[in-house]
């Protein structure tokens, strides 16, 4: 056969192949970069609902890149898009915000939407979860893997140390007070399980954020020029936590490490822990015994900062890239999935309208803990987020751990902090 007539019928066979649909070329591909490592259960969660969507969407191709924690992924995601990488979406931090605007490289949503319906889908998320959404009036954030602080505590040593099982500390009083009882020592004298656990790396100023708030003070505004480490309040509230080690003696002094503290608290090594409700469905799979879930104890108010990521959509996208980035998130975000992604991974829905899917109602009938998490919106307050976030919020970490490891006094560490933030931020406000 030569190369003319080799052409005709290849040219020909391709046409036979697409009138009977088994060859269909894909019209818009979009990445999507992610912050999960590639395996376990949120990883086959994505990749499912990614599928389903392209089933329903044979003319939309979504590929996902997945790069571990939100600040490997943030960096990844930028520097493909400055380097003029097609980056059309991310699922990113939420408190990115600020950073991402300054960036100039995403859109607010509102340019986004075109009906009616689109700007209902867009109001429809829960208030506590667009304070880290929103900037200048306008939505730059689409909420979907959020989630709150909350207490696990095991009610086996709670039954074991007394205590009503059914009756978590509500107060930093009862804190202290009931963490007192579920310290469990040896013959030796040596702890073999703590009270109470609070990890101090991976986010330690997400997790200081609920002590400042529980004593009544948010550590920025709403602009995220300035900042307030140095309040008396604040102060008092980082004093509380040293004190909880060191006087108290509730828990243990040092660090406590995010990454391998829900082991230790399903190993029996602390009996309450303040955590995120993304690590709900693997304690609930992983405990061998009775546990709680509770709001965390209030002082002068409850509280907890919410957390997670959002949908961000870039600038180099075309109309109709925004048009499909548009329909997959509203698919993300649909009341049925996001009922079942709160269900495979224990973090929120983010709309009202999927805590009324039978699908979630049975799961909370069944299981009264998923809701724990949502309820405390009503006291929940926007995560710390600044301009230049992660340089602020070095100095707050810092004098956190400075603190917690016994080489400054609250009040040095947080007069220090303050001092290294308002450099930064002067030029903002």
């Amino acid at each position: 056969m030569n190369r003319f007539k080799k052409g005709i019928w290849m040219a020909a066979a391709a046409l036979v192949l697409l009138a009977s649909g088994a060859v269909s070329a894909a019209q818009i591909e979009m990445t999507m970069y992610y912050p999960i490592a590639v395996g376990g259960k949120p990883y086959e969660l994505i990749n499912g609902l990614i599928g389903e969507f392209e089933a329903q969407n044979p003319d939309i191709k979504v590929k996902a890149v997945y790069y571990g924690n939100y600040d490997d992924t943030r960096t990844k995601c930028l520097a493909a898009v400055k380097a003029g990488e097609k980056v059309q979406m991310s699922v990113l931090f939420s408190i990115d915000i600020f950073d991402l605007i300054d960036a100039d490289v995403i859109l607010p949503w509102e340019e986004v939407v075109q009906t009616d319906a689109d700007r209902a889908w867009l109001k429809g998320f829960y208030p506590a979860l667009m304070a880290n959404s929103m900037a200048d009036g306008k939505t730059y954030g689409i909420p979907f893997q959020r989630s709150t602080i909350v207490m696990y505590y095991n009610k086996d040593a709670f039954r074991e140390a007394g205590l009503d099982p059914e009756k978590p500390p509500a107060t930093w009083d009862e804190l202290v007070s009931m963490g007192k009882k579920l310290v469990k020592r040896d013959a030796g004298g040596q702890v073999t399980r703590w009270g109470l656990s609070i990890p101090s790396t991976g986010y330690p100023y997400w997790m200081f954020q609920c002590l400042a708030i529980e004593n009544g003070m948010e550590l920025m505004n709403k602009t995220g020029d300035e900042v307030y480490f140095n309040h008396p309040d604040v102060v008092a509230a980082l004093q509380f936590w040293h004190d909880m080690a060191y006087k108290h003696e509730i828990m243990s002094k040092g660090s406590t490490d995010w990454g391998t503290l829900r082991q230790q608290f399903l190993g029996g090594a602390t009996a309450m822990m303040w955590h995120t409700t993304g690590n709900l469905t693997p304690v609930r799979d992983g405990a061998k015994f009775d546990f709680g879930v509770a709001m965390l104890p209030a002082n002068k108010r409850r509280g907890s900062p919410t957390g997670g990521g959002n949908f961000y959509i870039f600038k180099n996208t075309t109309p109709e890239e925004q048009a499909a980035v548009l329909k997959f998130v509203k698919f993300m975000t649909s009341p049925v999935n996001s009922a079942k992604w709160s269900i495979g991974t224990g973090y929120v829905a983010t709309t009202p309208a999927a805590y009324e899917t039978d699908l979630l109602k049975n799961y909370v009938a069944e299981f009264p803990a998923a809701v724990v998490a949502r309820d405390q919106f009503e006291y929940a307050v926007a995560e710390f987020s600044t301009h230049e976030t992660a340089r602020v919020k070095k100095f707050l970490d810092d004098a956190i751990q400075s603190v917690l490891s016994g080489n400054a006094t609250p009040q040095q560490a947080l007069d220090q902090a303050q001092q290294g933030a308002d450099r930064i931020l002067r030029r903002y406000r």
